[in-house]
Formats: C-alpha cells, sequence, structure tokens
C-alpha cells in the first residue's frame, strides 16, 4: 500500500485588514456620538468691578500701621501675618484692597508707619515692601517724642 503524503497545511491567521477597519469604524461612531460639553473656562460671566463716585466718600486720611517691638504689624487694632514672615501678604493684600477703594473715591491712599523704638528694622523694611507691592506711594513715617 502506497503511503499517502498529507498536505502541508498552513496555520490558521486572522485577518487584519477588517479588523482594522471595524476599529475605526467603532472611532468614528463614538466620536459623532458623543456630546461635546463646555469646560468650565468657557462659560463666560463677569466679576463685580468697582464704582466711580462721583462725589468723595468720607474715608479716613490715612491708616496707621503700628510696627510693635517684636515685628507684629498691628492695622486699626488687627494684627496682620506672623512677626516671622518674610513676606507680608494679608497686610499687602488688605493695603492693596485699601489703594483701590480710595482709587474709586478719587482720593490719594496714605499709610503712615509707626515703629516701635527697639523694632528691628528688617520689621520695616518689609512693612515697605508690603506698601510698595500694594502700589501705595503716599507714606509717612511717625516717631515717638520724648
Amino acid at each position: 500500500m502506497p503511503r499517502l503524503k498529507k498536505k502541508p497545511q498552513d496555520k490558521p491567521t486572522i485577518p487584519i485588514a477588517p479588523l482594522i477597519d471595524a476599529v475605526f469604524l467603532l472611532l468614528i461612531y463614538f466620536m459623532v456620538t458623543s456630546s461635546l460639553e463646555r469646560q468650565e473656562a468657557d462659560i463666560s460671566f463677569q466679576l463685580p468691578g468697582t464704582v466711580e463716585q462721583d462725589e468723595p466718600l468720607e474715608m479716613p486720611d490715612e491708616q496707621i500701621i503700628e510696627i510693635r517691638a517684636d515685628g507684629q504689624v498691628i492695622v486699626n487694632d488687627f494684627p496682620y501675618d506672623s512677626p516671622n514672615s518674610h513676606i507680608f501678604i494679608e497686610l499687602t493684600g488688605m493695603l492693596t484692597r485699601l489703594r483701590e477703594a480710595s482709587e474709586a473715591n478719587q482720593t490719594v491712599a496714605q499709610v503712615t508707619i509707626a515703629p516701635a523704638d527697639n523694632v528691628v528694622h528688617g520689621s520695616i523694611v518689609r512693612v515697605m515692601d508690603a506698601v510698595s507691592r500694594a502700589g501705595i506711594t503716599g507714606v509717612n513715617f511717625a516717631l515717638e517724642e520724648d
């Protein structure tokens, strides 16, 4: 009996081209059916602004910035920042609001720096930096007289 030779069979393969087509069709389907939502940055809204005054409003002529011996900064009996702070952020924010209110009221913002006799000069410089960052140019110094 003669032996029958088996025909070599090819390994089964998966056709890739139709799968790629199917993936692209699914991608297009999901892109078309998805809804586009506006991001928060695209939502338009208007913040309240400053109102220009016709007549000057009665405001204190100046704010007195007290610097105590331990370096604590006091304005209107309210302490701002820590004496150990390298930058007086709270004081700068308050002074910036003072300047903006003065500009809206058509007046010039004035501050008086009143350091204690034995205060470290670095504290005075940090207060002057905060006044400068706030954009206030009307600065006076108060000295205690004996």
